[in-house]
């Protein structure tokens, strides 16, 4: 990501220190208390995280808006979700 531009986003969650499935539980407390058009910013490493997060976002029915590393060759990812 370029920190001159940064993504806007209404809410944030670094889950770079849990594992599965805590990181999604995480991920779904936040979503569950947002609401909806509302987006958040995740930052998670790869890996299993990097699989399991996006997918259940999606099959739980929100959007997708980015998932980019954070810097380049960076283990740490940005995802950007927005409520449905």
């Amino acid at each position: 990501m370029n920190p001159a531009e940064p993504v806007k986003t209404d809410l944030a969650l670094d889950i770079t220190t849990d594992v599965c499935p805590l990181t999604f539980v995480k991920t779904k407390l936040m979503i569950e208390g947002m609401e909806p058009g509302q987006t958040a910013r995740v930052r998670l490493n790869d890996g299993e995280t990097l699989k399991n997060v996006p997918r259940s976002v999606e099959e739980h029915g929100h959007v997708i808006l980015s998932l980019e590393p954070e810097t380049e060759g960076s283990t740490v990812w940005l995802l950007v979700l927005q409520k449905n």
